[in-house]
């Protein structure tokens, strides 16, 4: 019962807090104004992933004293890092290097504090790689990027908090199934957070997350296998790809259009329009229809992770081949849209 009271209250602040932010933000001019670039046409406040970040880092320090957990420093101080240098993105823009740099930092913090990821796999399948000595480094990298593929991702009325909720919905699922307690608590705030921000963010958005939620989140969903295998190591082998499948049309976008980018000898490192969910939408397909059929994808995978968790087998397999066979469509429905 205790869950449920609780989700309830970090929803209404959420959504309260984020409220109040959209008429502070909107009296004091932190607004997103219209681009070549963007995919709105009227001046909205933005930053309101902010209050999200705050909500649940506040619920995370509870939530830990509450039950008598070990609070992760390192989580704490590298997600205060990164929301904070995003802020002053959000209001300032600051140079790309600082930003890798206190993305980088905040990686260290958390990895010096809740350790690597020392191998990654999917159970009950032959999907198995053990990182050896470079375990430190590519945590370190998948930590970064996350932080930076979630910012790329949200570029679209409630994709980002959609994806948040899901997510969140995921780690509860996967917590529940490996019996980690602790990380079902937390999940729950975050899922509760994000959808008291989504209701604000969904087309036509009132609101914009800005680079201090949109990385929140990223670092977050990059922490939370490392904040698993912390609390339940007995089930490390299966929190890694958890870890990767919630946000996967998230990774597999981002990662598909840096290839292609690469392939075409284009500066990566430029803004662009050119994701599959930003091609769609240059397409005619709305915010809602796009934001909708990711989160649709998201839902049908994680479900998929869970039963290969809950039950291994075959249902392992059939997981993957989910996965492989939707990643796939979505790229050529993307492709067919774009002809169209």
């Amino acid at each position: 019962m205790y869950e449920f009271i609780l989700f309830l209250i970090t929803f209404a602040v959420s959504f309260v807090g984020v409220e109040l932010f959209r008429r502070w933000s909107h009296q004091k001019g932190i607004v997103d104004y219209p681009n070549e670039r963007s995919s709105h046409i009227d001046p909205t406040p933005r930053g309101g992933g902010l209050i999200v970040a705050i909500v649940c880092l506040a619920g995370y320090l509870i939530l830990s004293q509450w039950r008598s957990e070990q609070i992760v420093w390192g989580y704490f101080a590298g997600a205060v890092i990164v929301v904070s240098i995003s802020w002053l993105d959000d209001l300032y823009s600051v140079s790309s290097l600082l930003r890798f740099g206190c993305h980088l930092a905040a990686a260290a913090l958390l990895i010096l504090d809740a350790g690597f990821l020392h191998a990654f796999s999917i159970p009950e399948t032959a999907i198995s790689f053990d990182f050896h000595g470079f375990g430190m480094i590519l945590t370190a990298l998948w930590i970064v990027w996350l932080i930076n593929a979630y910012n790329f991702m949200d570029g679209i009325d409630g994709i980002a908090g959609l994806q948040a909720v899901l997510a969140g919905l995921g780690w509860m699922t996967i917590a529940a199934i490996s019996s980690t307690d602790w990380i079902i608590v937390y999940a729950l705030i975050v899922t509760a957070a994000s959808l008291g921000f989504l209701l604000h963010n969904w087309q036509p958005a009132r609101i914009f997350m800005g680079d201090a939620g949109s990385a929140f989140f990223g670092f977050t969903f990059a922490a939370l296998p490392l904040l698993a295998i912390r609390e339940n190591p007995g089930q490390s082998a299966i929190f890694p790809a958890a870890g990767v499948v919630v946000v996967w049309f998230f990774v597999f976008d981002s990662l598909i259009t840096l290839f292609i980018r690469l392939i075409k000898k284009q500066k990566v490192w430029t803004a662009h329009r050119q994701h599959i969910y930003q091609r769609m939408v240059i397409s005619g397909k709305s915010h809602q229809y796009v934001t909708t059929l990711y989160g649709i994808l998201t839902a049908i995978v994680i479900a998929a992770f869970a039963a290969a968790a809950q039950f291994g087998g075959i249902a392992a397999g059939l997981a993957v081949f989910i996965i492989f066979i939707l990643s796939v469509a979505l790229t050529i429905n993307a492709a067919r849209t774009e002809r169209i």
